[in-house]
C-alpha cells in the first residue's frame, strides 16, 4: 500500500538557523520558508536526489510540535512521510487494521498541496507516520 518515502521531518527550534546550516554546511538546496497555519508549523524542504528532509518549527503557541521541542529543546526527528495512491482507501484499510488516525480522520492539505493524514505513533513502533496522496 505505501509507496516511496516522501520525506523525513525534523523539528527544529530555529528554522532560519537550521535552513542556513543545511544550505551552507551541507551545500543543500533548501526551499523558502512556508507557513502552514492549519498544521501549526513553518517548514522548509531540503531537496535530496531520492527524497526530502522537512525542517519545521512551531507556528504559534498552540503548535503540535511545541510539546516535542519542550521535551527535546535542540530538536530531533519528528515523523516520516510515505506516499499512497489513494489516501481514503489507505485510511480505511489502516483503520480496519486497528491503526488510529489523528485528528478527525479526514485528510488536510499538506505542504505539497496534497491530502495528508497522520497515524498515531503508538500504532507504529513509536514513530509518527504521515501518509500523503500522490
Amino acid at each position: 500500500m505505501i509507496g516511496r518515502l516522501n520525506h523525513v521531518a525534523i523539528a527544529v527550534p530555529d528554522l532560519a538557523a537550521a535552513r542556513d546550516r543545511y544550505a551552507r554546511s551541507l551545500g543543500a538546496q533548501v526551499s523558502a520558508p512556508q507557513a502552514l497555519p492549519e498544521h501549526g508549523v513553518r517548514v522548509v524542504f531540503v531537496e535530496l536526489p531520492n527524497s526530502k528532509i522537512e525542517l519545521m518549527e512551531p507556528l504559534g503557541e498552540a503548535s503540535p510540535i511545541t510539546g516535542f521541542l519542550e521535551k527535546s529543546p535542540s530538536g530531533g526527528m519528528h515523523h516520516v512521510c510515505y506516499e499512497v495512491e489513494d489516501i481514503h482507501a489507505a485510511r480505511d484499510r489502516l483503520v480496519a487494521e486497528g491503526a488510529r488516525v489523528l485528528g478527525d480522520g479526514n485528510p488536510k492539505t499538506g505542504a505539497h498541496g496534497k491530502p495528508v493524514l497522520f497515524l498515531h505513533p503508538k500504532d507504529f513502533d513509536g514513530c509518527l507516520i504521515e501518509i500523503e496522496q500522490v
